[in-house]
């Protein structure tokens, strides 16, 4: 590397200072920066630019990369900084940085690293050490460039040698393959001639059958007519079967008629009776149904807030449910809150009770039953809209669960009236078992509501 400049040789320091930056290799100039970061921390915060200071609050891998372009342009700008950096920077290097303020470059050091330390310490001759560097690195970059076209050549050689290996190697194959196939090729004219031979007999034999087929086909041909015949008498034997058939059932109609007729004469026996025992009594139709009776002592219309409760399974058939709500007069009573929150737990309350009652007065609509569905509640609620036709809304009052409000309901239907009663509650499906009313599960309504 260069050696120590005379004193006489260095230019003047001031005439320096107004000529322009030097354009740094792209090596020198990271290198620059990175020094440049890991130093400015260290600096006291009244040396260090405005600038800067945020960059120093930077993570030391981040500093470089991220302030990498702000920190060059104060080493640029601001000499006095630059002067103040590098004077840290090349007291870390130790005596690297020595080497380099005294203008001497060693001539193991890396030469980016001796450019970096003149351009931050800037001692007499430092454009030389940075020119200098500047041609070592392309000087390793061109021996790198030529190592590597060495190194593709030399893939390039070996490629080709291989290259010429394998097509020796197919060679060899493709004659192997030639004296193969010739080989074949004899077989198959052999196996050819042999074939030929087949044919002929193939075709002897083909004669044979084919005289033979025509004989089976005459006896087939007989075998046929006498079917024929056989198949006329069994239709005939049918026919005779199917009119005996029609007579059976002709007199299995004039029997139901007359079991119908007698049925019909019960039946209108009966009405009569009825009607003869309610004139008797005189009993009037009713203007209220048990269950109005329930309500008007033990149930407000309506009121609101939603309660907790154990759920357990019942049958969840929908088509039970149809055959129960089939059945005369059915009353169906509904446990609210127990079917809303299993089937719409992600509407409000308000919305619960809304869809459940608009889809009651569809099977009521379709059925014609009674439906009365039971909400707890121990204060009323406002607002709620009229409930459809065919169907009662009640709240428990205060002090009084929902399930207590459905089981006297329940008592208070007549024996033998069909009431079903809708709840995933076993507390409540075995306490209106027990009263002779059908429990089925809240899934069973949800279904049925889904089909309507």
């Amino acid at each position: 590397m260069s050696a120590p400049l005379d004193p006489e040789d260095r230019p003047d320091e001031e005439a320096a200072d107004f000529m322009p930056e030097p354009v740094l290799p792209e090596a020198v100039r990271q290198r620059i920066t990175t020094l440049a970061a890991a130093a400015l921390p260290g600096l006291p915060a009244d040396e260090m630019p405005v600038p800067l200071r945020r960059v120093a609050r930077f993570a030391p891998n981040r500093r470089a990369r991220l302030g990498g372009r702000d920190i060059a342009a104060q080493l640029v700008a601001d000499p006095l900084f630059r002067q103040r950096l590098g004077a840290r920077v090349v007291t870390e290097a130790g005596d690297l940085g020595a080497a380099v303020t005294s203008g001497v470059a060693p001539a193991a050091a890396d030469p980016v690293e001796v450019a970096a330390l003149a351009y931050l310490a800037r001692p007499a001759g430092w454009r030389e050490l940075i020119d200098a560097a500047g041609d070592a690195v392309r000087a390793e970059a061109d021996t790198a460039a030529i190592a590597s076209q060495v190194r593709a050549a030399e893939q390039r050689a070996v490629r080709a040698e291989h290259d010429r290996t394998v097509a020796r190697v197919e060679a060899d194959k493709l004659r192997d393959e030639l004296a193969r196939v010739r080989e074949e090729l004899g077989q198959l004219r052999e196996e050819a001639r042999t074939a030929t031979k087949a044919l002929r007999e193939a075709q002897a034999a083909q004669k044979r059958a084919a005289d033979l087929l025509a004989t089976e086909k005459g006896r087939a041909a007989r075998a046929a007519q006498d079917h024929e015949a056989e198949l006329r008498r069994l239709r005939a034997r049918v026919a005779d079967a199917e009119a005996a058939a029609a007579s059976g059932k002709q007199t299995a109609k004039d029997a139901r008629a007359v079991d119908d007729a007698r049925l019909w004469l019960l039946l209108e026996t009966i009405g009569q009776a009825a009607s003869g025992l309610r004139r008797e009594l005189a009993i009037g139709p009713a203007d209220k149904l048990p269950a109005d009776f329930v309500a008007d002592a033990a149930a407000d219309r309506p009121g609101a807030p939603e309660r907790s409760r154990a759920r357990a399974q019942d049958t969840d058939d929908p088509g039970r449910l149809d055959q129960l709500l089939a059945l005369p007069r059915a009353h169906l009573v509904v446990d609210g809150y127990n079917v809303t929150k299993r089937g719409f737990a992600d509407m409000s309350l308000e919305q619960q009770r809304k869809r459940l009652i608009t889809g009651l007065g569809g099977i009521a609509a379709q059925t014609g039953d009674e439906i009365t569905v039971v909400f707890d509640g121990a204060e009323r609620v406002h607002g709620l809209p009229p409930a459809p036709r065919g169907v009662r809304v009640l709240f428990s009052r205060k002090g009084m669960t929902a399930d207590e409000l459905i089981r006297q309901l329940v008592r208070a239907e007549p024996p033998g009236r069909p009431v079903v009663v809708v709840s995933s509650d076993r507390e409540v499906a075995d306490g209106v078992r027990r009263h002779g009313a059908y429990p089925m599960g809240a899934d069973s309504l949800l279904r049925r509501l889904s089909r309507s």
